[in-house]
């Protein structure tokens, strides 16, 4: 990757932002670049608003603040209302469909609409909605390969939840194949 991608996950918690943002700052970590993880969440450990920023560049980094992301990915109504506006012109949406009623009001920026949830649940994997749209921003952002990816879901899945690492690589590939 060249340059610096500003990335924002939102959603309600429990829908696995931070775990989503976590794994693209290991992402970054596992090729050298300078990244910055900056984790928000509301005061109720489920079902609050949480959202992350994820900054990847190959140059340092000066503040983990993100004003005008390059992608957001949306998994609520709320989380569009709320940052479509500050995407950067020419940047990317990637929203989860089932939950998110309405497309980007925006026309300079590129929308993905990726009904994440029904995906998962179709599936088997409903838990996973999150890693599926992180498939998606894998194929508009140039960030992991296969291998990356496998590196990276053994460092951010847990031993405790070692179950669920085939189900991550399954969701992720949904996700990264998944054509509108």
């Amino acid at each position: 990757m060249k340059g610096t991608k500003q990335i924002l996950i939102s959603g309600f918690g429990g829908q696995g932002a931070l775990f989503a943002g976590k794994f693209l700052a290991y992402a970054g970590l596992l090729q050298g670049l300078e990244v910055s993880w900056l984790p928000s969440y509301g005061p109720e450990m489920r079902g609050g608003t949480a959202s992350c920023s994820v900054i990847i560049s190959d140059s340092p980094i000066g503040s983990p603040i993100i004003t005008h992301p390059d992608v957001l990915v949306a998994m609520n109504l709320p989380s569009m209302d709320k940052f479509e506006p500050q995407v950067n012109a020419g940047g990317t949406i990637i929203y989860d469909s089932s939950l998110i009623s309405r497309a980007p009001a925006r026309e300079d920026v590129n929308n993905c609409a990726v009904p994440a949830t029904k995906m998962a649940t179709d599936a088997g994997v409903k838990t996973l909605a999150n890693m599926l749209l992180i498939g998606r921003l894998l194929r508009e952002v140039d960030l992991a390969d296969d291998e990356m990816v496998n590196q990276v879901l053994s460092k951010v899945v847990s031993a405790k939840h070692a179950d669920l690492l085939d189900l991550n690589k399954q969701a992720i590939k949904l996700g990264y194949e998944y054509k509108e």
